[in-house]
């Protein structure tokens, strides 16, 4: 059985015959209506064709509109909303390029064919990266155990001996920061809903995030000002500390010496907002959009005591939890970073 062959005509030609049939229509229909008065009701009509033409057009170009809004612009819409889509992560949507437009179907199966090939880069990084990082750790971790032997033996060494061991230590718990932090970022990339859900309670979980950098912030001689609700949660007890330790370490970081970090933790109407501000230089508005980008760091003077990762996996790991985060800079000098997670409804 042959299969049917349809003649498709393209967007320029059919609005042209579109017009075409309008203006006969104009014609037709203002000669029918004269023609129907003169017969019927023997009235003679002396409206100028213009009219007649002004008059129809408005109708026939209104049915015109749309005719074209639902044939022509409906696919131009899915067509944005699934950029959209695709601008937020998602390589999962396709578009149905069977339509009888042949510049929109053109225009689908392009789309359709480069979602396929972002989708396949994507995979191919991830996996990449994870793989690559795996096989990082090891050899990492051997490093810095060898290293902090030769550190407990340091009776043994000159100190010049001693400051290349400290320097190694430095730079191999960075590197085995980052790696930690590329892993556990692909893990929550991965992940499409929360596992291992458990009700705990983030007031304890920020306090533990407090003590466990005393050595960090005792250095700058910080002070803080934490005023903790207290709040249970239920969701990835293990994850959501990665968000706290993450925003507290930014914040210490970015502290100038004998500066002050403000937390906050409240429950409000179904909603725990988390807050962390500082007074150190604030992040220009024109950077604040890039800081949950990997990678990014918006102060170059500190790239030594980051991998541009940590606010990146802040953002991740909200976004999983169904939350948000934002950032602004506060009044006088510094910046405050805010959290808001959404109660489950049982």
């Amino acid at each position: 059985m042959k299969k049917k062959r349809y003649i498709h005509f393209s967007l320029r030609i059919r609005f042209t015959l579109l017009v075409i049939a309008e203006m006969t229509l104009v014609a037709f229909i203002s000669e029918m209506i004269t023609a129907l008065l003169g017969k019927c009701f023997e009235i003679s009509v002396q409206i100028p064709a213009v009219v007649w033409a002004v008059l129809v057009s408005v109708v026939l170009g209104s049915a015109v509109t749309t005719f074209l809004g639902k044939k022509i612009f409906s696919p131009i819409q899915k067509l944005g909303e699934a950029m959209d889509r695709v601008a937020d992560g998602d390589f999962e949507v396709r578009l149905d390029d069977k339509c009888g437009f042949k510049e929109i179907r053109e225009i689908y199966g392009n789309f359709n064919l480069m979602i396929r090939e972002l989708q396949s880069t994507e995979i191919l990084q991830t996996d990449f990266v994870s793989n690559v990082s795996h096989e990082f750790k090891t050899p990492i971790n051997a490093i810095e155990g060898y290293a902090t032997l030769l550190q407990d033996e340091g009776r043994l060494l000159t100190d010049e001996q001693s400051q290349y061991v400290e320097k190694i230590l430095f730079n191999t718990k960075r590197l085995s920061k980052l790696v930690g932090n590329i892993l556990l970022l692909s893990k929550v990339d991965n992940q499409m809903i929360q596992t291992k859900q458990s009700a705990f309670r983030i007031d304890e979980q920020i306090r533990q995030s407090i003590v466990s950098m005393e050595s960090e912030w005792t250095k700058k001689d910080i002070d803080f000002v934490v005023d903790l609700e207290i709040v249970e949660y239920t969701g990835n007890e293990n994850l959501m500390i990665h968000v706290w330790d993450n925003l507290l370490g930014n914040a210490i970081k970015f502290s100038p010496q004998n500066g002050v970090i403000g937390i906050k933790l409240i429950k409000r109407a179904g909603r725990i907002i988390y807050m962390i501000a500082d007074d150190g230089p604030g992040i220009p508005e024109n950077m604040q959009k890039h800081v949950f980008d990997r990678f990014y760091q918006s102060d170059s003077s500190h790239k030594e005591e980051g991998n541009g990762l940590g606010l990146a996996l802040v953002k991740q790991i909200v976004g999983l939890a169904g939350g948000e985060v934002d950032v602004e800079n506060v009044p006088g000098g510094g910046c405050q970073f805010t959290v808001t997670l959404f109660e489950k409804t049982r």
